[in-house]
């Protein structure tokens, strides 16, 4: 697939910081104009400034907490009225929880499950059919190599991810054999804010946020087009081993990671 993002428009949600700002500084670097989305305000227009400086591309900033009811439909609208045109999706934003389900507070499950699942959806449906129509789009969906087995301390955060590779699949699957490509990107324990806001401890080492906007770029630049990638080597053969081990040694392993003591 041939893919000139100069001059395109990129939308990247949760883009005020880790993963969703690399993506910001990457596409800018290679002149795509940006429409940023997240909640605060003043991380994103610091962030819009530095690039309109650096590379000259033309950034919006849209101040919207994704989680809350017919969030995507509003980002949607404003687009509409300012007659932006989105070339590429990257639905980054996302969070995590870290407790026994029996402890969890329910108000933020919901707001956990609308935004990694039910806005992610949301916004892929709204951009997607103008991309098939202009035969030509890139939609990256924003997964976890938690997908790949349940985890016991994260059970609907991990549950949430499997839905996110699943449904991303799925519409690789609808899409593959247009101009829009459409696939689930997998990273590890990444060095982001996401254990800090979930209140739990990395498992190993995080690796830089780069390395998922790398893998990413590569994704969609190959010649053919894959429902999803995982970002790793380690990562890649776990996920792949998970499906010879007995399934109850696999949850009890995750288990043992992700469990809250006490």
């Amino acid at each position: 697939m041939n893919f000139d993002l100069a001059g395109k428009t990129a939308l990247v949600t949760g883009a005020s910081s880790g993963i969703g700002s690399h993506f910001a500084r990457a596409f800018a670097a290679t002149g795509t104009n940006l429409i940023l989305v997240a909640r605060r305000t003043e991380k994103l227009e610091a962030l819009a400034s530095e690039l309109r400086k650096q590379n000259g591309i033309d950034v919006h900033v849209i101040s919207q907490d994704l989680s809350e009811p017919g969030a995507a439909a509003a980002v949607e609208h404003q687009l509409l009225d300012q007659q932006i045109t989105v070339d590429v999706l990257v639905n980054n934003a996302g969070f995590g929880t870290n407790a026994r389900l029996v402890d969890e507070d329910r108000a933020r499950l919901h707001a956990e499950i609308a935004l990694n699942v039910s806005t992610l959806v949301d916004l892929t449906a709204a951009f997607l059919p103008g991309m098939v129509a202009r035969d030509s789009g890139i939609i990256v969906n924003i997964a976890s190599t938690s997908a790949y087995q349940p985890v016991p301390g994260m059970a609907v955060y991990a549950a949430t991810k499997a839905f996110v590779l699943s449904f991303t699949e799925a519409v690789w699957g609808e899409t593959h054999n247009t101009g829009v490509r459409v696939f689930a990107v997998s990273p590890g324990s990444t060095d982001t804010e996401f254990f800090d806001i979930a209140g739990s401890q990395s498992p190993g080492k995080r690796v830089p946020a780069s390395n998922v906007v790398d893998v990413t770029l590569a994704a969609i630049s190959a010649r053919k087009s894959v429902p999803s990638v995982i970002v790793g080597a380690r990562n890649r053969i776990t996920a792949s081993l998970v499906t010879f081990i007995p399934r109850r040694t696999v949850i009890t392993l995750a288990g043992s990671i992700f469990l809250p003591r006490g």
